[in-house]
């Protein structure tokens, strides 16, 4: 924390809060039950943010908290020597409760001036053997409840066991079925990688559910006061969750029902949308451009074939691409060195097998080529010169245009003298290991804080989830994988690189760029998505989600855990898109009114606007497409809002429009006769309709968010009675075949079905103003719905839905009348 900038500890300090936020008051009496999920980048500092949470969790009152740490023992090391750093103030490698810790032997955040010392313990340690295992059970004699303890735990079955058998032992106490439930101990369960080890693979939802996944949902439902938060840079597993799976035996599944939280990726972040650029669908926002850190690796098949086998062995000769990957190495550890970075880690990363066999087989080499270059390098008379001369000439052609990218404040200008005086000491430093589960390397960061280590580790699967490599700067990755989730969590290279971005480069393949171009597009689209639920104040179970399937033959995630995705072909054909959220900020209210001004106008000029008998609004009829798609061109949406984005609709009624579809258009401009603040818009005097606000606080955080724009029979008003009485048949028909209430009046989907293809309605609704700072008193926000009929020519996009997605009809809403 302490080397963190002022602005990014504050983003931590609010994310931390809205988590917080959604979590019961752990001082509530009775059962309650929360479960949630953060979605946060790659190496992005999820594990700072959920320390965070633990610690704030703690101070309001929860008095157990278990952190779930991935599923191998240097992960879990890892993640408890950050605990201890970040939370507990001690090293749980001597101690085991803060009070028998002496003021000079605390560290982290127990060294902190002026705080007050906390009475916290933690069972287990940052030791590999420091697990929660039976010994530690039958050792651990604390007073649960009196004060807060912390365990890290590995995500094992049998050691989750441990830790809920050992509970029900010290404060369990039977209910009336006979069964142990601990109650009045508020429990935080955090499981850090969530889509990892924690889903139930099982293809049934009656069947038992997997041990790793039974065992967490177990210790959950055993208390009667608990909240689990599961963290997770890939949360695709977890919305295909089936979230009214549920099991006698260990309770409910781990869906995220309570909420669903993106945390906002700091600015001095190097993620996949900066490395490889991000194409948005929206003319509001501009594309972000990838920077000039890949490499194209062309020459690997012949060393290491793609396709190869455990008892493989790569070709003798390191191929060129490898070569000149490491060299990059040299140079970025000799300019941090140049740069004053002297005493900090240094990583390069060579992905290449999941096979150990054959990753022992390129460590050695890789370790041979090391060895060359050091030894050359020292050669001030033979090879030598000339191996500067190669290195000089490779820092000047793609290192020295990369940093002029980059502003002078991020990235200092070094010339290739500075830069070679330091290339020895820097090669001299350099350590090449294997990590995976048989090796006995270890990236022991540590252990070298004081004056850094310099490694390049040659890995697999190890390497592929939740695993920090400190300072890494260079990666060669060939690893191709079926998934987007397993595709990003390979993404070691994202994360925090101060003052050394643009030393940073990834050696990988054309085909895999593109892949990650697809990924990074997806991934965001979802985050979005999450967001807007977010800023609507809905919760998981009442907000549908959706990732975008690949055209290049990747899944969302591996099969066994999407079994409750479904498949879905999306357009604009037959939806009925329309604005619930509004920028508050003046310059965009009065962009939008004057927009609508315009409209009128030209409308006006086409044709005379009749005014229907029935709420006096105004409607114009026979209305051509680009007069509608230019109104929805120029209108501006909240960045939120990303289920209605108006260019892309204005887009896709040109596209119908050169094919004989939406040709012939109903505006209708809606009045409201009870209003007490009517307005001039363009000539006509209209009373602007109200819609409540969701949320009380919406002038501070400078949005309108309201449930629906449109009372839901405006759709009917430009359809004749034929299709009206269609509509209605085909509505009640329906519910009784679902067994429901029979509605009198149709819904949207089976009014929009009605419609003939080149019938569009645009309904456009000027909303009561509200007092804000940054609204103008006398303004209207402009807000619209967009009725249109199914296509018989429009493509679609084919997305993967989760079952909350498919159950979803917001048309079932009961509606606020307008007044």
């Amino acid at each position: 924390m302490v080397n963190l900038p002022p602005l990014v500890v504050r983003r931590l300090d609010q994310s931390s809060d809205d988590v917080l936020s959604q979590l019961e008051d752990p001082r509530r009496t009775g059962s309650w039950s929360r479960k949630g999920l953060v979605i946060g980048q790659v190496q992005s500092g999820k594990t700072g943010q959920y320390i965070g949470l633990a610690a704030k969790a703690v101070d309001a009152g929860y008095r157990l908290v278990v952190v779930l740490a991935g599923i191998h023992d240097d992960l879990r090391s890892q993640t408890q020597l950050r605990i201890d750093e970040g939370l507990l103030g001690f090293d749980t490698q001597h101690y085991r409760r803060s009070n028998e810790v002496g003021k000079s032997r605390l560290i982290g955040a127990g060294r902190m001036p002026l705080a007050k010392k906390l009475d916290i313990a933690s069972p287990t340690n940052s030791t590999a053997k420091g697990d929660f295992g039976k010994k530690t059970a039958s050792h651990t004699n604390f007073p649960l409840g009196s004060f807060p303890v912390v365990l890290v735990v590995k995500k094992h079955y049998q050691l989750l066991e441990y830790v809920r058998n050992w509970v029900v032992d010290v404060h369990g106490t039977e209910n009336e079925n006979g069964k142990k439930v601990v109650k009045d101990l508020p429990l935080l369960v955090i499981d850090d990688e969530a889509d990892n080890a924690s889903i139930d693979t099982t293809k049934d939802d009656d069947a038992d559910p997997t041990k790793t996944n039974a065992a967490i949902r177990a210790l959950v439902n055993t208390f009667d006061q608990s909240a689990y938060v599961g963290y997770t840079a890939t949360p695709f597993a977890n919305i295909y969750i089936n979230p009214e799976a549920k099991s006698g035996e260990v309770g409910e599944d781990l869906f995220p029902a309570s909420f669903i939280r993106s945390l906002p990726s700091p600015s001095n972040y190097l993620g996949p949308e900066r490395v490889f650029g991000l194409k948005v669908d929206d003319d509001d926002e501009e594309d972000t451009p990838p920077l000039p850190l890949v490499c194209h690796v062309k020459d690997a098949e012949t060393w290491l074939p793609a396709k190869h086998k455990s008892g493989d062995a790569p070709g003798a000769e390191l191929p060129g691409s490898l070569r000149e990957a490491i060299s990059s190495f040299v140079l970025a550890c000799a300019a941090r060195r140049a740069r004053g970075q002297t005493k900090v880690h240094n990583s390069m990363l060579v992905h290449v097998t999941r096979f150990t066999l054959v990753q022992g087989l390129v460590r050695d080499q890789v370790d041979d080529h090391l060895r060359l270059l050091v030894d050359t390098l020292r050669d001030r008379y033979g090879k030598g010169p000339a191996l500067r001369e190669e290195l000089r000439e490779l820092w000047e052609q793609k290192f020295i245009p990369t940093t002029e990218h980059f502003p002078t404040d991020e990235a200092e200008r070094l010339t290739w003298d500075q830069v070679s005086a330091e290339l020895l000491d820097a090669i001299r430093k350099i350590q090449v290991k294997t990590v995976n589960g048989t090796s006995k390397d270890a990236l022991d960061y540590y252990e070298n804080r004081r004056n850094g280590l310099s490694v390049i580790a040659v890995g697999g699967q190890k390497l592929s989830r939740g695993l920090t490599l400190e300072g890494l700067t260079v990666s060669y990755y060939l690893r191709w994988s079926k998934s987007y989730d397993a595709l990003l969590q390979m993404g070691r290279w994202f994360g925090y690189r101060p003052k050394h971005e643009d030393l940073c480069r990834l050696y990988t393949t054309p085909e895999l760029e593109n892949a990650y171009v697809e990924v990074t597009a997806a991934t965001d689209e979802l985050r979005r998505q999450v967001e807007e639920m977010a800023t609507i104040g809905l919760e998981p179970t009442k907000f549908g989600l959706m990732v975008r399937s690949s055209s290049l033959g990747l899944t969302v995630t591996t099969p066994n855990k999407m079994r409750k995705g479904t498949k879905i072909l999306l357009s604009y054909s037959g939806e009925g898109p329309e604005t619930v959220i509004f920028k508050l900020a003046d310059r965009t209210v009065t962009h939008n009114f004057k927009a609508l001004e315009d409209f009128v106008r030209r409308l006006d000029s086409t044709a005379e606007p009749k005014v229907t008998t029935k709420g006096e609004n105004l409607q114009w009829e026979g209305v051509s497409p680009e007069l509608v798609a230019e109104f929805l061109s120029d209108y501006e949406t909240d960045p939120m809002a990303q289920r209605v984005r108006p260019r892309l609709i204005a887009k896709y009624i040109a596209q119908c429009a050169k094919v004989g579809e939406l040709t012939d258009w109903t505006v209708v401009l809606v009045n409201s006769t009870t209003s007490k603040s009517p307005k001039k818009i363009a000539g006509h005097t209209v009373g602007s309709v109200t819609r409540a606000s969701l949320k009380e606080d919406f002038e501070s955080e400078g949005r309108y968010t309201i449930r629906r724009v449109i009372s839901p029979q405006d759709e009917l008003i430009d359809l004749d009675e034929i299709q009206v009485e269609k509509a209605r048949e085909a509505a009640q028909k329906a519910a009784k075949e679902a067994d429901k209430a029979v509605p009198q009046n149709p819904s949207g989907r089976y009014i929009r079905r009605q419609r003939r293809p080149d019938q569009g309605l645009l309904l456009i609704y000027p909303i009561k103003p509200v007092t804000s700072a940054g609204v103008a008193s006398t303004t209207p926000l402009v807000g619209f719905q967009v009725s249109l009929p199914h296509s018989e020519h429009r493509s679609k996009t084919e997305y993967v839905a989760n079952t909350v997605w498919l159950q979803d009809d917001i048309y079932s809403i009961v509606e606020e009348d307008e007044s």
